[in-house]
């Protein structure tokens, strides 16, 4: 197993995990139009997935492109944050470098999915 997709699919697993442990934490990053109970749900139910399937050899690549996929669904709410007067994340130059580190990560997970 590569060391950086299993490490990946830890950090989704405890990541997922924090969607139910601290379900508030994630609400600043939300729209408020949002509906933040379903999308904590959702979005932790599938970091834990992803993140179980990136530590199974057989799921691997299947968990892969998912990932690379949530990633592109957690874009939106990324380049909302770095609009907003006061992103969620801190000052703007930290918004900014999570932006470009969200576009980092679906290029490597791409990568890693198609081998390339």
């Amino acid at each position: 197993m590569p060391f950086l997709v299993i490490a990946f699919g830890v950090l989704l697993i405890a990541a997922g995990a924090y969607h139910f442990v601290n379900p508030a934490f994630y609400n600043p990053m939300m729209p408020k139009w949002f509906p933040k109970e379903l999308a904590n749900a959702a979005g932790g139910i599938a970091e834990i997935i992803i993140g179980v399937g990136l530590l199974i050899p057989d799921w691997r690549t299947y968990a892969l492109y998912a990932a690379c996929a949530l990633m592109v669904v957690f874009l939106p709410l990324h380049v909302w944050d770095l609009t907003k007067p006061k992103p969620a994340v801190g000052p703007h130059w930290a918004a900014a470098v999570r932006l470009v580190v969200q576009f980092l990560l679906i290029w490597w997970l791409w990568r890693e999915a198609t081998g390339e």
